[in-house]
C-alpha cells in the first residue's frame, strides 16, 4: 500500500480520469476505524486499461456507506471527489468541492489516513 499524500491527490484523479464511469466492487468495513474500497477504473498511465485500485481508509472518523448488494446501482458518471482538508481525507461519489456538499453523497468517507494499491482488474 503507498500513502496518498495532499500534494499527489491532484496527479492521481487525474491519472484515473476522476473515476468518472469506474465501479466500486465492493466496501469492507474492517472495524469502526478501518474500510476498504475497491474500485475498477480505467488507468491513463497503462494506455486506459482496466485495473483495480484498493483504497485504504484508516482513522475513520465519519462516513456513510451503502451495502454491497447496492453498489452496481451506484451512478458513477461524475466520478468521485477527493479533498483533503483539516488533517483529514474526503472522499464521495459525485464531484464535490466541499466538505459540507460531500456529506450530501450517497456515499462518503472521512479519515485521516488514505492508502491505495493497484491490482490487476
Amino acid at each position: 500500500m503507498r500513502a496518498l499524500l495532499n500534494k499527489d491527490i491532484t496527479n492521481f484523479l487525474k491519472r484515473f480520469g476522476k473515476f468518472v464511469d469506474a465501479e466500486i466492487r465492493s466496501i469492507d468495513i474492517i472495524s469502526a476505524t478501518f474500510v476498504k474500497l475497491i474500485i475498477a477504473c480505467q488507468d491513463k498511465a497503462r494506455a486506459f486499461d482496466w485495473i483495480t485500485i484498493e483504497l485504504e481508509f484508516k482513522d475513520v472518523s465519519d462516513a456513510k456507506l451503502i451495502d454491497n448488494s447496492k453498489l452496481s446501482l451506484l451512478d458513477m458518471s461524475n466520478g468521485i471527489s477527493l479533498l483533503k482538508k483539516e488533517n483529514k481525507f474526503y472522499f464521495a461519489i459525485d464531484n464535490y468541492t466541499s466538505i459540507s456538499s460531500i456529506k450530501n453523497s450517497i456515499l462518503y468517507v472521512c479519515s485521516s489516513n488514505l492508502k491505495y494499491k493497484e491490482n490487476k482488474f
